[in-house]
Parts: C-alpha cells; structure tokens; sequence
C-alpha cells in the first residue's frame, strides 16, 4: 500500500472519527450542559443575562427527561406499522439485525456484553429465524477493544438456539452507511428483513434502498410514556432523556444525509 493510501485512509478515519464527535456534542445532555456551562462562566463574570441561559439550559434538560415531554416528541415518530407481522409474510431470504451499544468485557458472556438495545435487536433477529428456519440470520456491527458488535451477536445467536451455519457476520461497519454498503452485494434481489430500532428505522431502510435494497421492517425498542401513572410522568428520569437523545440522534443523521446528498446528487 502506497504512502498516499495510507493518507487517505488516515484522513478518512479522522473525518469519522469528528463526525461521531460532533454528532455526540449535539446530544440533549453535552449540549444543554454546554449551555450550563457557558453561563456558569458569565456568572463569574458578573453577566446577568447568565441567568437567562442557565433557566433555558436546565429547564430545557428537565423537561424533556420527564416521560410526559419525551411522549410529545415521540409517538408520532414511532409507529406500530413498522414491526413484523409474520402472517403477511410466508417467507423470508434473509434477517439482518443491524449494530447496536456493546460494553466489551471479556470476563463476560457475550450476551451480557451486549447493550440493551443490540440485545433487543438481536432477539427480534433471533424470533424471526426460529420463525423461518430456512433463512440466513446477518449479524452486523463494528466495535472496540478488539470485540465487535456482530461476534457478540452471533455468540448469543447460537447459545440461543441458532446454528452457526445459517449465521453470518458484517463486523467492518462502523455505521449504518457502511453496514447498507457492505452488505448489498448479499441482499439485492432477496426477500430481507431489517431489524433495528423504531426511531432508526426510516434512516435505515433509506441506506440500504439507496444501496438498491428493498427491506422489510422489523421494528424494536419502541416507548410508550403515556402508560406510566400520570404522576410519574411528571418526574424527569434517565429513560425519557435516553429516548429524546436516540431520536435527536435520528434527527441529526438524517439531516446529514440530505445535506450531502444535496452536496453530491450521487451520494448514497
């Protein structure tokens, strides 16, 4: 490999790399905790508008950590229609189960390595291959610390049942844009089914359609703060501010997409 490859390659990991970074900055909690910050310092200063930005900060945080506000945001976001309905649907090539949060420990299980919501993922995955048992179950996600989503996926699948033969791995992707690019060459012209997170979904069979994949959603981890007591929603907690920041996630990656797809016609 040519010095100049090797730059490229260096090049393109940084720009990843500040992608990701950025993408985490604009998070409800760095942001508006950003926000704090700044007027903590003006304070100091003896700003008094500090105050205005403090009170926009933290109630803004407050609110939508409390389940009633993060209902507001949500349910028209996640619809039922996207889960699987296998009585529409005689047979089925291939499930995929994309890349979710993983805590890498290797003192641990694979299962218990892998984070609610690709745990979540991968039993959805594993439902529907017990459901069909002549299709292929893909496993996909990168990692760190020398573990990848997709081996933890694929470690659980077969203590769940699987058979390591109808099993196949994508752990090279990083993100949704290369996990639809990776695994194109083996979906086109199959029956697939995509296996993500309601608030993920839409993104994510938009990559994989502009990789010419026609997929049907498998829809998981999806919320409903309307069916806590009424008191209850009124109290801000970590699941509520967890939901609002996947679907600002959603928000801000979708916007992405569009804004380099207006750049370059041809962007996928």
């Amino acid at each position: 490999m040519s010095n100049i490859t090797y730059i490229i390659a260096f090049m393109l990991l940084i720009m990843f790399a500040l992608k990701k970074l950025l993408g985490g900055l604009l998070m409800p909690l760095p942001l508006l905790g950003f926000f704090a910050l700044i007027a903590l310092f003006l304070a100091f200063k003896g700003r008094k508008f500090s105050l205005v930005i403090a009170f926009f900060g933290l109630s803004t945080l407050l609110a939508i950590s409390t389940p009633f506000v993060a209902n507001q945001i949500l349910k028209n976001n996640e619809p039922t229609s996207l889960s699987f309905h296998p009585s529409k649907h005689p047979e089925l090539d291939k499930i995929v189960v994309l890349g979710c949060d993983i805590n890498p420990n290797s003192v641990l299980s694979a299962n218990n390595q892998l984070g609610n919501c690709a745990l979540t993922r991968l039993v959805e995955g594993v439902k529907l291959a017990k459901y069909y048992p002549k299709s292929q179950l893909i496993v996909s996600g990168g990692g760190y610390e020398n573990i990848t989503n997709s081996s933890l996926m694929y470690q659980t699948a077969i203590e769940l049942g699987i058979n390591k033969n109808r099993l196949l791995q994508n752990p090279k992707a990083m993100d949704t844009a290369q996990e639809a690019a990776l695994l194109a060459p083996k979906l086109v012209d199959f029956k697939v089914a995509l296996v993500t997170s309601v608030l993920h979904m839409p993104r994510a069979q938009d990559l994989f359609s502009a990789q010419g994949v026609t997929s049907i959603p498998a829809a998981t981890d999806f919320h409903n703060f309307a069916a806590l007591p009424f008191h209850k929603q009124l109290v801000p907690n970590a699941q509520a501010l967890l939901a609002v920041t996947q679907y600002s996630h959603e928000v801000i990656g979708t916007t992405w997409i569009k804004v380099r797809r207006w750049l370059d016609p041809e962007a996928l």
